[in-house]
């Protein structure tokens, strides 16, 4: 079994740890679930201490990563979840949708095997023109993006209703994805940090440095604060990162 992270993984867990704000909010969304299987689980972020969790990655360089007292993992793929129908409370999928072959049969499976709950945490396309980088440096990004990730339409749809709402990133976020330096612009600057993001592996490599190069140069000569500064004195920022909850059938006891 091969996945995109047996590649660019290695090292991802040094610059992915979990924000706790956003963990918090994750958290709350779950619920009142007690057994939650976390799927394209990564090296174990948003993983709920409290709760019993089984991970599923496709991944081996990533499940390697997994710190010692992690949630037990298994190596497989959303499409075919190895789990009996109805056999946890809820369902977790965190930032992993856009990496699924097929999104449809994904989407089927959590709602199969989850009784209570489904709770993704996914980027709406439609809010393409809100973060600077991608949309003054990396155009690029956007095009890439567009054709992978879900409108949210599509994700309700599939579970027949969801609630929505925004999932804003704080200004100090310790998860390094995509949008998580935006008050920080210098980041995007170290291969380190872009080591741990999956958008810069899609992307040409002359595209990118060109792109990087323009961010450089307008941060060097002050042209990035001229027309952005004003996000250094922000707390937070809506980047289009959306939190769905999806609530499945008759409520029924949480142990069966």
């Amino acid at each position: 079994m091969t996945a995109v992270y047996d590649t660019i993984g290695r090292g991802y867990t040094g610059q992915r740890r979990a924000d706790p704000r956003l963990a918090a909010t994750i958290r709350t969304a779950l619920g009142d679930a007690r057994s939650v299987v976390n799927v394209g689980a990564g090296g174990g972020s948003y993983e709920p201490a409290d709760l019993s969790v089984l991970a599923v990655e496709p991944s081996r360089e990533m499940i390697r990563q997994r710190p010692a007292g992690a949630a037990p993992a298994v190596q497989a793929v959303a499409e075919r979840l190895p789990l009996a129908d109805d056999s946890v409370d809820a369902a977790l999928a965190v930032l992993t949708l856009h990496h699924w072959v097929d999104r449809a049969a994904g989407l089927a499976e959590l709602a199969r095997v989850a009784r209570r709950r489904v709770v993704l945490v996914t980027w709406d396309p439609a809010r393409a023109g809100d973060f600077w980088l991608t949309r003054d440096y990396l155009p690029a990004v956007v095009e890439l993006d567009a054709a992978i990730f879900p409108p949210l339409a599509e994700l309700e749809g599939a579970f027949g209703g969801a609630r929505v709402a925004p999932l804003p990133v704080p200004h100090d976020c310790t998860d390094g994805f995509l949008g998580a330096y935006w008050r920080r612009p210098e980041a995007y600057l170290e291969p380190a940090v872009r080591s741990a993001m999956s958008t810069f592996a899609r992307l040409a490599p002359a595209t990118l440095a060109a792109g990087l190069a323009r961010l450089a140069d307008d941060l060097a000569t002050g042209r990035w604060d001229a027309r952005l500064g004003h996000l250094r004195a922000q707390p937070e920022a809506d980047l289009g990162y959306r939190l769905i909850v999806a609530e499945r059938g008759p409520r029924r006891a949480v142990d069966r």
